[in-house]
């Protein structure tokens, strides 16, 4: 009861917002749910919330307040997001000027692609929906946590599932098929033949060599499953590409970490680049789906991209890593350090060069690449450079995600089964076993078909984070430190949509 009444009351205090009506994007849409809040377009780099939100103007004020710190969820009144996802944020503390984080939800088309003549269209499991279109859809959750500015998580927010679609779109009828993918598609419309099985050696390429049977035989069989993950992570590439190409037209300030899901064909695809974090809690178990990308956890692809290309350190750094900086009257001594071949540490004699600083240097959160950024993988930050100098950190940084698989057809999910995406503003202060028994709390005070538990999830996640305004600052239940970033927060059921209507 008590969590009921206090949900009542953020709802009332907090002014939140809701989503559009739940119809799916196609290929071609629009922002989606990632578009600017409000009527029109603001210029580039305006503040701006989910478009799912549906803030009005006074609630956009009170979301954009540091001092009260109002938590935003859709409104029920104003429709609920698809599966009856749960969706809470809150604004920094003052760390910076807006909410640097933005989330996107969509039910995305993914059209077929025209087809050579007479080849993918005489497979199998066409997928052919009413008027005639061939595709399928899939589902799309996606948080985007911005620094030094918010232009990288806007853009990605609108555009990143648009770019999945398109990537999808030539494995419409692949995915559909249960044989297994053919290694290389036709090319030519025109001229491919109905079956391009059927294409010989001797047609193509004239008289056929003797050892041009075997040659073929050793083929890699590739899975449905591994072209979805290319698909998500040639997407990631392509969103990059497009903030480069982009950023100075559009005003696309820093960059962003990018945790996405995706729902399609019965698996759920993980993708994450950065340190936001995901976990799906089933019966009461806690399963990672993802990993923090820091200079702590990719050290030795920083150190080994360091060592073959030392131009990219500017006379500035060593890749070498040390417990702490070396003092110019220690040459000649031996110093623990690792480089790029090690787990553990070894003594050195110290040179001349290892007074340098670090590649990498701090622990935790305090960790830094080049003294300059705590992640190493994310979107944009392509004219990021270390502090006083000419050099670029963008070589170093990586936007591909990691791409974990959760096949829900392998399990019988109870309504209290859920995925939840959080940005780093959640998990610097809660861990996994913290948010799991918040899960469990707040779910079994709720009818497991009321479709309002899974956002009353995500709020309370967002509150017991951020914690309560004190003469010292924000504060947890505890009295530690609460965080004062900014906080996303989804939480998804892993029923789907035909569980909980």
């Amino acid at each position: 009861m008590l969590l009921r009444v206090r949900a009542a009351v953020a709802q009332l205090a907090a002014g939140l917002g809701a989503q559009p009506p739940a119809e799916p994007r196609g290929g071609g849409a629009g922002a989606g749910a990632g578009a600017r809040a409000g009527r029109g377009s603001p210029p580039p780099a305006a503040f701006c919330r989910p478009a799912f939100l549906q803030l009005t103007p006074e609630e956009l004020r009170r979301a954009d307040d540091h001092t009260g710190r109002a938590v935003q969820s859709p409104r029920d009144s104003r429709g609920r997001l698809p599966w009856s996802t749960g969706y809470a944020e809150v604004i920094n503390a003052g760390k910076s000027q807006h909410n640097e984080d933005q989330a996107c939800c969509e039910v995305v088309f993914v059209e077929q692609r025209p087809s050579p003549r007479g080849w993918l269209s005489s497979r199998e499991g066409s997928g052919e929906l009413d008027g005639g279109r061939k595709g399928f859809y899939f589902h799309y959750w996606a948080l985007f946590d911005g620094h030094a500015g918010s232009g990288a998580a806007v853009m990605a927010s609108e555009r990143l599932h648009l770019h999945i679609c398109e990537q999808l779109r030539d494995l419409v009828e692949i995915l559909q098929d249960p044989s297994p993918p053919p290694i290389c598609l036709p090319h030519d419309t025109k001229t491919s033949p109905a079956d391009p099985t059927q294409v010989s050696y001797t047609e193509d390429h004239g008289e056929v060599p003797n050892d041009a049977v075997p040659r073929f035989h050793l083929e890699k069989a590739v899975s449905h499953e591994s072209l979805v993950i290319g698909a998500i992570e040639n997407a990631f590439k392509h969103m990059d590409d497009q903030i480069e190409r982009e950023r100075a037209s559009q005003h696309l300030a820093g960059g962003c970490c990018a945790l996405a899901a995706i729902y399609l064909m019965g698996k759920f695809y993980v993708a994450n680049a950065g340190d936001s974090r995901a976990i799906i809690i089933r019966n009461g178990e806690i399963i990672p789906m993802s990993r923090e990308f820091t200079p702590e956890t990719e050290r030795q692809r920083l150190q080994f991209l360091a060592l073959l290309r030392p131009e990219l350190l500017g006379k500035e750094f060593t890749h070498l890593e040390f417990p702490r900086r070396i003092q110019p009257k220690e040459l000649g001594k031996k110093m623990l350090y690792r480089d790029q071949n090690m787990n553990g540490w070894a003594y050195k004699k110290i040179e001349e060069d290892d007074l340098k600083f670090p590649l990498i240097f701090g622990e935790g959160k305090k960790a830094r690449m080049m003294a300059t950024i705590g992640v190493t993988r994310g979107l944009g930050d392509h004219d990021l450079k270390v502090f006083s100098s000419n050099i670029h950190i963008k070589p170093f940084l990586s936007c591909f995600p990691e791409v974990r698989v959760y096949d829900l057809t392998q399990y019988e999910h109870c309504p209290d089964d859920v995925l939840v995406l959080g940005t780093d503003g959640l998990w610097d202060v809660t861990n996994d076993k913290e948010v799991a028994a918040v899960v469990m709390e707040v779910l079994t005070s709720y009818e497991p078909n009321d479709p309002c538990r899974y956002t009353m999830v995500a709020q309370e996640l967002v509150v017991r984070s951020r914690g309560v305004l004190k003469e010292r600052g924000w504060r947890l239940a505890n009295d530690k430190l609460g965080s004062g970033d900014d906080i996303s927060v989804f939480v998804i059921p892993l029923g789907g949509p035909g569980n909980y209507t």
